[in-house]
């Protein structure tokens, strides 16, 4: 593990380093506060830090409560250094934010064990960090898919449309749904349904650039929202994600499935004052229309007449 020696005795400082080095320490030594600040900020940084209670530029104190302030850094174990010995200073070092201190001179032993103890601290810290993330993604992602729920794709879908409105951003909602899904339940189980949705997952999410969004909307249905995307190039970006899903068999437990894809597309021209609900709707309607056409291809939602009508109020008010 990496640990950062602050101390602006050169002998004191090159003495604990070589005594970390032998105990398997990865050392970086610094000779004043503003140096150890500019350490643990790196990307890389140490996350055990010894500080000299008084160093030029920044004393071990303050190093302390600057490295709190930093809300962004991960968890960093400070042991102050100190030949101050009242109860005062103690109180004082750990309420500017040390973890510990040993006072001068200490005894290496001591030292080391208090290091472990750091280590420890940040083990179960790491673990905390890890257990928070897998809760975060597990509130986020759908189960089975690991792409997003369909709780996040909506709450996505209202602010890009408001972002696209607000901004003038040209965007496309893509509703896509599997063809015949029942049945390969119907036929073979529904783990290798499962097996299908996995996999048509993955190829929604390699047919989009990194700024668009893929989420499940419910059972065989998708949801896409292609961001940037001037109404010229939505039909190929729509057709692009067809083709990547009807392109090859789906390759499963019980052998290679061909899967097809019918899509819905509503894009930015067509919106008008339509609701987030209403354009739900129509890029539903455009889906079931692709579906009536004989499934695995793309068609276009058109305005409602409700919307149509608010465009021409619009124009007329002009």
């Amino acid at each position: 593990m990496k640990i950062l020696i602050a101390d602006d005795d050169l002998l004191s400082r090159r003495l604990l380093e070589k005594t970390l080095q032998r105990t398997g320490y990865d050392v970086v030594a610094v000779p004043d506060g503003s140096a150890a600040v500019a350490q643990i900020c790196d990307p890389d940084g140490p996350r055990l830090a010894l500080l000299d209670w008084e160093m030029p530029e920044l004393d071990g104190p303050e190093v302390c409560r600057v490295i709190r302030g930093h809300k962004d850094l991960g968890y960093v174990y400070m042991i102050l250094l100190t030949s101050k010995g009242l109860k005062t200073d103690v109180v004082a070092g750990l309420g500017a934010g040390a973890d510990d201190y040993l006072t001068k001179p200490f005894d290496t032993e001591e030292l080391k064990a208090r290091l472990r103890t750091g280590q420890r601290i940040l083990h179960l810290e790491g673990r905390l960090v890890e257990a928070r993330e897998d809760l975060r993604f597990k509130a986020t992602h759908d189960s089975l898919t690991s792409i997003f729920n369909r709780g996040v794709i909506m709450d996505l879908l209202g602010r890009e449309v408001s972002r696209s409105r607000r901004e003038s951003i040209p965007i496309a909602i893509v509703l896509c749904d599997l063809d015949h899904f029942k049945r390969v339940n119907d036929t073979h189980g529904h783990l290798v349904g499962d097996e299908v949705l996995k996999e048509i997952s993955r190829r929604l999410l390699l047919s989009v650039r990194s700024y668009d969004y893929v989420g499940r909307f419910g059972g065989e249905e998708f949801l896409v929202i292609l961001n940037n995307c001037p109404a010229g190039s939505t039909a190929g970006r729509a057709e692009e994600i067809r083709r990547m899903i009807s392109s090859s068999a789906v390759q499963t437990n019980a052998g290679p499935l061909p899967i097809a894809i019918s899509i819905g597309v509503h894009q930015t021209d067509n919106w008008g004052a339509a609701t987030l609900e209403e354009l739900l709707h129509e890029v539903d309607s455009a889906l079931y229309a692709a579906k009536a056409a004989g499934r695995n291809c793309v068609k276009f939602a058109k305005p409602t007449d409700s919307v149509t009508a608010a465009v021409s109020t619009a124009i007329q008010l002009v």
